[in-house]
């Protein structure tokens, strides 16, 4: 942050720098639409106080055509000194040629947490008519499990190495694998510190935002040592670091196991009369189940990666699907944010003024709340949804609602821009 200090009697002007990614595909319109409703919501609210200072940077296919790295070094060390992102999507090939860019970028900035809000927005419909008013925030662990791309391809040398080694010293484990040729191989590595500093982040996120709720999803009935050590050592964090601030499933267990039920029931009653956050558990599959005959038991979530990978895009499809979802990868310790489209590049609408900005700019609206911009973040949030309420959607969204005016990209950031 730079602050001009002025001479007196005259106002401070405050300057943001902030590295852009604009993407693939549909990257550089949804970007462009979001540029304009960040300045326009940032000018609104500050009258020209503060400011937001644009540093584009290349990524994926535009570093590729100048012949780099899909990463380069510069675009990194931008991200790592203004701490700030705005990106598009950027594309992933499947099967082969280079590795994930998103993985790439959480991994080379150790942004471990993955933040998904899940809010209805009026005039949206809801696919399931007992969904309701929905305020769900999703709490990916972003560093570890099977997305850390540590994998051996079928027929590989590596994979005939990895599973000669595996044959010889873990015979039992071995006879485990129904198929032990032409079989391809991955490991789900998730650590006890990882797992600490994920939920830590969590707890304190939520005791901040004075959510009543926080829900650890987890297959640990299968996955012992890896998911079932995330659930025990979640619990560890929050029985032990935030003993006067959270009440947890395992500690009601335990007062019933060794008292009574009825105690374990005041007990709890004390921790909700005292606003202490409630941690529980559930598993990932009756966690769907719930998802969908009862999404509005859910406040906020905090599970592994992949399980939040799943989650996240089943819980937006509850409030109108990817395109309106917002997602921010972050490191809380070091200040740094990457605000994000929660979507593909969709280079099939590429040029042609129809691709959805939404998701884009309710991430940069999260971008303006990490700063603590919350003014112009709620302006940006209130214009987006009276366009909505307005039926003055993309035609994605017009799907969705009755008698709809279909908006091409332009015309949408038009309408969000004209709100007062």
């Amino acid at each position: 942050m730079v602050e001009f200090l002025p001479k007196e009697n005259k106002c401070i002007m405050i300057q943001i720098p902030i590295t852009v990614i604009e993407g693939d595909g549909i990257g550089p319109e949804i970007t462009a639409a979001a540029l304009q409703v960040l300045e326009a919501a940032v000018a609104k609210a500050y009258s020209g106080q503060r400011n937001l200072v644009w540093e584009f940077v290349p990524a994926g296919g535009q570093a590729l055509q100048s012949g780099s790295d899909p990463l380069p070094p510069d675009t990194l060390q931008s991200i790592r000194t203004n701490k700030i992102t705005l990106k598009g999507p950027l594309t992933t090939p499947v099967g082969g040629g280079f590795s994930s860019l998103n993985v790439r970028l959480r991994q080379e900035l150790d942004l471990y947490v993955c933040l998904r809000p899940v809010k209805s927005i009026a005039g949206l419909p809801s696919p399931l008519c007992q969904a309701g008013e929905l305020d769900v925030v999703v709490f990916r662990e972003n560093s570890e499990d099977l997305y850390t791309g540590i994998e051996f391809p079928a027929d590989s040398p590596s994979n005939e190495k990895f599973l000669s080694i595996f044959a010889k010293e873990f015979p039992r484990e071995f006879q485990k694998i129904p198929i032990s040729r032409e079989v391809g191989l991955g490991l789900k590595p998730i650590s006890r510190e990882g797992s600490r500093r994920f939920i830590r982040a969590a707890i304190r996120w939520a005791l901040e935002h004075q959510r009543r709720k926080l829900t650890l999803v987890h297959k640990g009935n299968i996955m012992k040592y890896t998911e079932g050590a995330f659930l025990d050592w979640a619990y560890q964090v929050a029985e032990t670091e935030f003993t006067q601030t959270c009440f947890t499933q395992r500690q009601y267990k335990m007062i019933a196991e060794k008292e009574s039920r009825t105690e374990a029931d005041k007990a709890r009653a004390r921790a909700e009369a005292e606003g202490r956050l409630q941690v529980n558990d559930l598993i990932a599959d009756v966690t769907f189940e719930q998802a969908i005959l009862q999404p509005r038991t859910f406040d906020v979530i905090a599970t592994t990666n992949l399980n939040g990978d799943y989650l996240s895009d089943a819980f937006a499809a509850l409030i109108g699907g990817v395109g309106i979802s917002p997602s921010a990868n972050l490191n809380p310790e070091l200040g740094i944010g990457i605000f994000e489209a929660n979507h593909g590049s969709a280079d099939d609408l590429v040029g042609k003024d129809c691709a959805n900005p939404c998701s884009l700019i309710l991430s940069g609206a999260m971008l303006l709340d990490f700063i603590h911009w919350s003014e112009a973040a709620n302006l940006v949030r209130y214009a987006l949804q009276h366009a909505i309420a307005s039926k003055q959607v993309t035609f994605d969204l017009a799907r969705l609602i009755p008698d709809a005016a279909v908006l091409g990209t332009h015309a949408f950031t038009q309408a969000i821009l004209a709100t007062r």
